[in-house]
């Protein structure tokens, strides 16, 4: 038996990583390039855009309260596949096609272009989640072992940002080129198209690879009325989610402006490949040391590091020259310290499942792991509206992007290089604060756990 476990044990740890790679290429393209697709692709007029951007908020601050509901249908839903398979399924069918849609001229203009616009992110963001959450909370169901859990999410991670890899290397040249052929919109439309086919192939890859161990004694169904209780009584998720919120939206925030940095202020969107590929080269050479660190730092100490590399590559960025050496520099030590620390926000968020279960005598792994999507998504609204208004005040003209004035130049810098690590040393300090979930608590949970005859 202990030989098939581990068995198990590998052939989850690759085919729920695997499944990541798809998923990431279609969210980096949503996340990060659908504001620079309507700005600079599309070109509806000001008021539209300022329209469209401010619904792009709204919509993800309503679906990520929605997420947590969606948690808890998933930690209710019973079926002989599981909790998570038939969600995962479902919503990666639904979401690859409102991606197609988001990234498509469909012929509107005024009015109707903007409730168009809204409805199918709506949409998109709805059908995300019915996918997102499932998919991350069947992580904690493989194992409860800090250690493998570490594993289980570097190799994902690893995935995860190969995917992002092949999206930012490869969006401008490729859209680029696709133009001649199909003209600039319906580029970015076929771009799309290949990048969900490879999300379908990937997650399908999950979904007929992942073995789920029974470790989990089945619980009561959650009611809505319980999900409160659930969410509001667990300080460890709730101090967890506040530090995640503000570390993202300043991550976003500064991925998000790195195409109107080297259109605008470099003034070569071309070598916005060249650095893109060191972003992600540094955020694998991050995912792939992790694993041997952890086994020699305890994990605030990580955490300490990892702040520090990013705030010393903020300094470097923001002061260096409009010279692609010292840019890469600057990039390689905010994203390896920006893969430590997104690793680390996983696990910590993983923890608190086993914390919630022990505090609150009940298990919501999906609803604990729905504040995943809904700290993404917050982030993501934040950051993609301040991008928004703040290319609008700086004026820039996607025609003549040399014309960019001074001040313009510096609002950009400023969004994108002083905001974001004020938001991630904030949420830093809120982690050193609150967070107490050590690998000696977290063991005490476990063994609590089953003595009470929680976990088998």
């Amino acid at each position: 038996m202990p030989g098939s476990d581990a068995a198990i044990d590998r052939r989850n740890l690759w085919t729920f990583g695997v499944g990541t790679t798809g998923r990431d290429m279609v969210y980096t393209l949503v996340s990060i390039y659908l504001v620079y697709f309507l700005s600079d692709v599309l070109r509806p007029p000001t008021a539209e855009f300022l329209w469209a951007s401010s619904l792009i908020l709204a919509a993800r601050l309503f679906d990520a309260v929605a997420d947590i509901v969606m948690g808890a249908v998933v930690d209710n839903t019973r079926s002989r596949w599981g909790h998570y398979k038939p969600w995962i399924a479902g919503g990666v069918v639904a979401s690859a096609l409102f991606t197609v849609l988001l990234f498509a001229d469909l012929g509107l203009s005024g009015v109707w272009f903007v409730v168009g616009f809204a409805l199918v992110y709506l949409f998109w963001s709805l059908s995300w989640t019915a996918n997102d959450i499932p998919y991350w909370s069947l992580l904690p169901a493989l194992t409860l072992d800090q250690k493998q859990r570490e594993r289980f999410g570097a190799v994902s991670k690893i995935f995860a940002t190969i995917g992002l890899f092949v999206v930012v290397v490869a969006v401008i040249p490729v859209t680029g080129a696709l133009a001649g052929t199909f003209g600039q919109v319906r580029a970015w439309t076929v771009f799309a198209i290949a990048l969900v086919v490879i999300m379908l192939a990937s997650q399908a890859i999950t979904l007929f690879g992942v073995r789920e161990p029974g470790f989990v004694v089945e619980q009561e169904r959650t009611s809505v009325r319980e999900l409160a209780k659930v969410v509001f009584g667990n300080d460890q998720l709730l101090w967890t989610a506040v530090a995640m919120v503000l570390f993202m939206t300043g991550y976003l925030t500064t991925t998000t402006f790195g195409t109107y940095y080297f259109k605008y202020v470099y003034g070569d969107e071309g070598m916005y490949s060249p650095f893109a590929a060191v972003l992600v080269a540094s955020q694998l050479l991050g995912f792939a040391v992790f694993p041997a660190l952890s086994k020699r730092f305890p994990r605030r100490r990580l955490y300490t590091m990892a702040t520090g590399l990013i705030l010393v590559g903020y300094v470097v960025f923001f002061f260096a020259p409009t010279q692609i050496a010292f840019i890469a520099v600057a990039g390689l030590l905010l994203f390896i310290g920006d893969a430590f620390i997104t690793l680390l926000m996983l696990v910590f968020l993983t923890d608190t499942i086993e914390y919630g279960q022990w505090k609150l005598g009940r298990r919501n792994g999906a609803v604990t792991f729905a504040l995943q999507p809904f700290i993404n998504k917050v982030g993501a609204a934040l950051s993609t509206q301040m991008v928004a208004v703040a290319i609008v005040i700086a004026g820039v003209n996607p025609d003549r992007p040399a014309d960019t004035s001074a001040s313009g130049l510096l609002t950009i810098k400023i969004g994108m290089l002083v905001l974001p690590p004020i938001l991630v040393l904030v949420g830093y300090l809120i982690y050193r604060a609150k967070y107490r979930i050590d690998e000696e608590f977290y063991a005490r949970i476990v063994a609590d756990l089953k003595d009470r005859g929680q976990l088998h």
